[in-house]
């Protein structure tokens, strides 16, 4: 523990029971840090994987000491009603948050609602509080790509600038790749030295490389015997589906080559309206599964699928791509080049690359890893080594420890 009894805060709107990417992350980050510090957690109640438990506003957990603040929970598909569940807990946050932190403390949020992190901001300066900011997704940018918002728009506009004070006030800012590095310090080149790469890590103690011939999920589906191509996680509007189905009208015709889908998001509808107009009978697609089952499914293949759509080059970096290695899975990355998702496989040599809209480039790769076995055997060792050598939470969680000590010597 810090010798002054500094305390440590991560916020977050989503945290432990729920699953959400975010909330795993987050929650590892907490429990991490513990061996270094004394660390509260302020976040809302589950509103994911395990909306409506009842949970204590107050507990511990892992040495951390946990505080629930409340918000409302209305449908969040529906925009009005969602706009209303982030104003609500960002409020709720920012009270608990000027209530609780002190001036010697450090506190760590993420950007996700958007809105909570301008109020964490506020009270960290009315506190004089160090603040740390964590971005998961880039605004506008992300919203752009996926086409919420147009890029000539005022309201692009207004969260450009919204976004720049943003980072320009905040001690430092954790990003999660070179690429969305690369657009912090564009956006505002006076954060170039304070802004921080540290990238997600792999779950490697639960996720490891199994036999496919021994796998519950391809056995119980009829599909041990075919080469599996799969794609599991987030179907959503920054994910590029429309390319992957279009490779696979190419491939429909090869009675050997599967494809498996697991997960949901704003674009599940498409997948199944494509499998059912095309009759797509070389298609398979699962609700998404547990974390605690991914060991399961992430073995469930011969090569994975990860993917982002044109314009999200540095707004996001899919985390998935970790645990898939440390599962010692090829990837086949449909990213805009110099993303981190695509230099990553580049750079560890585990996979392919391919622009996304390009579906013959798709589908001409998937055959190619199809016909070269030994490939992906090479490839499978080397994303396996990768997971263990670079992307271990030991490893990542120290540099968020490495930033903080020295974030409080020059206090």
């Amino acid at each position: 523990m810090m010798e002054d009894n500094r305390r440590i805060w991560v916020i977050s709107e989503v945290y432990y029971p729920d699953e959400a990417g975010g909330a795993h992350f987050m929650t590892q980050l907490a429990e991490g840090l513990t061996q270094f510090f004394d660390v509260s957690v302020l976040c809302g109640y589950p509103s994911y994987t395990h909306r409506g438990d009842a949970l204590p506003v107050k507990s511990i957990r892992n040495k951390v000491m946990l505080e629930r603040c409340y918000g409302t929970f209305f449908n969040r598909k529906i925009f009005i009603f969602r706009l209303i569940n982030i104003l609500t807990i960002s409020v709720s946050i920012f009270f608990k948050t000027l209530y609780k932190i002190r001036r010697q403390d450090i506190v760590i949020v993420v950007t996700t609602p958007p809105l909570l992190p301008f109020v964490v901001l506020v009270a960290c300066i009315l506190r004089r509080t160090k603040c740390i900011l964590r971005i998961d997704d880039v605004y506008p940018e992300a919203l752009i790509a996926a086409g919420i918002i147009n890029q000539q728009s005022k309201a692009a506009s207004f969260l450009s600038w919204m976004n720049r004070l943003l980072y320009s006030n905040v001690d430092r800012i954790v990003v999660l790749g070179r690429d969305m590095k690369h657009l912090i310090v564009k956006k505002l080149k006076k954060c170039h030295d304070k802004t921080i790469i540290i990238q997600n890590w792999a779950d490697l103690d639960v996720v490891f490389p199994a036999p496919k011939s021994e796998n519950f999920l391809l056995q119980e589906l009829g599909l041990a015997n075919k080469f599996i191509v799969q794609c599991a996680g987030n179907m959503g509007l920054a994910q590029d589906i429309e390319t992957m189905f279009k490779a696979i009208g190419l491939l429909k015709e090869n009675v050997n080559i599967h494809f498996l889908f697991i997960g949901s998001g704003a674009k599940r509808q498409l997948m199944e309206n494509e499998v059912s107009d095309k009759k797509l009978s070389n298609v398979t697609i699962l609700d998404q599964r547990n974390r605690s089952d991914q060991h399961n499914f992430l073995n469930a293949c011969d090569i994975a699928m990860v993917s982002l759509i044109y314009g999200m080059k540095g707004a996001g970096v899919p985390s998935r791509m970790y645990n898939i290695m440390a599962s010692g899975k090829p990837i086949i990355a449909i990213s805009e080049f110099e993303s981190e998702l695509s230099m990553v496989i580049e750079e560890e040599k585990v996979g392919w690359s391919v622009l996304p809209g390009n579906f013959t480039h798709l589908a001409e790769v998937i055959l190619e890893a199809y016909s070269n076995h030994s490939t992906l055997v090479e490839m499978s060792g080397r994303a396996r080594a990768a997971a263990l050598t670079k992307y271990s939470s030991k490893l990542l969680i120290n540099k968020y420890y490495e930033m903080i000590k020295n974030m409080s010597v020059n206090i």
